[in-house]
């Protein structure tokens, strides 16, 4: 960070919110069911399996998270905000979709990026714009996935057809975000 560089606001994050609880609630009931029906076995076969899923995720959401971090940290917050900020419009909302589009990798790229768009001035409309085109349209999966099992007729018309919907789910997120914080969004604070 240069010397010259604002600290950057950050969102306070809860280590434990209601979302965290109700998991916690549903693993619980689940392990108890598993330990009645197989026995210690069963939840310890489950445990060392989940375990080896999480080490293989792991390195993913660790890759993600600094991406997300070093691309808050490049980018110019003047003209992320000038290009998909509250202000830009139609155009913010073509430039989020567009860049959903083709952004490659999974969910543990996809949303620390997201993230960090809107922790140097993207709006909620443009970065849901965004997100939403990924998850629609984005090339990688259409490409590797789509083509060779549904063929081209079906891909380019679902496409065609899912071109429009990212940038109207990114105003209706900004007609929402607005009305719901008229006076700018509540101050982020880092815990």
């Amino acid at each position: 960070m240069s010397r010259n560089a604002e600290p950057r606001p950050g969102r306070a994050r809860k280590p434990i919110g209601w979302s965290m609880i109700v998991i916690g609630v549903l693993v619980a009931i689940s392990a108890l069911l598993v330990y009645r029906r197989d026995g210690i076995d069963g939840v310890t076969a489950i445990l060392t399996n989940d375990l080896a899923l999480f080490g293989g995720i792991l390195p993913r959401v660790l890759a993600g998270c600094l991406l997300g971090a070093f691309v808050a940290e490049i980018l110019p917050h003047d003209k992320v905000s000038q290009s998909l900020g509250p202000q830009s419009g139609l155009k913010g909302l073509l430039i989020g979709t567009a860049f959903g589009a083709i952004l490659p990798g999974g969910p543990f790229t996809a949303y620390p990026v997201a993230s960090a768009l809107l922790s140097v001035g993207a709006d909620f409309g443009a970065t849901i714009a965004l997100v939403v085109s990924w998850t629609l349209i984005g090339y990688g999966r259409a490409v590797a996935w789509e083509l060779p099992i549904m063929g081209t007729d079906f891909t380019l018309w679902r496409l065609l057809i899912s071109l429009p919907l990212p940038v109207l789910a990114g105003a209706l997120g900004r007609f929402v975000y607005i009305r719901m914080y008229p006076k700018g969004a509540p101050p982020r604070v880092l815990p």
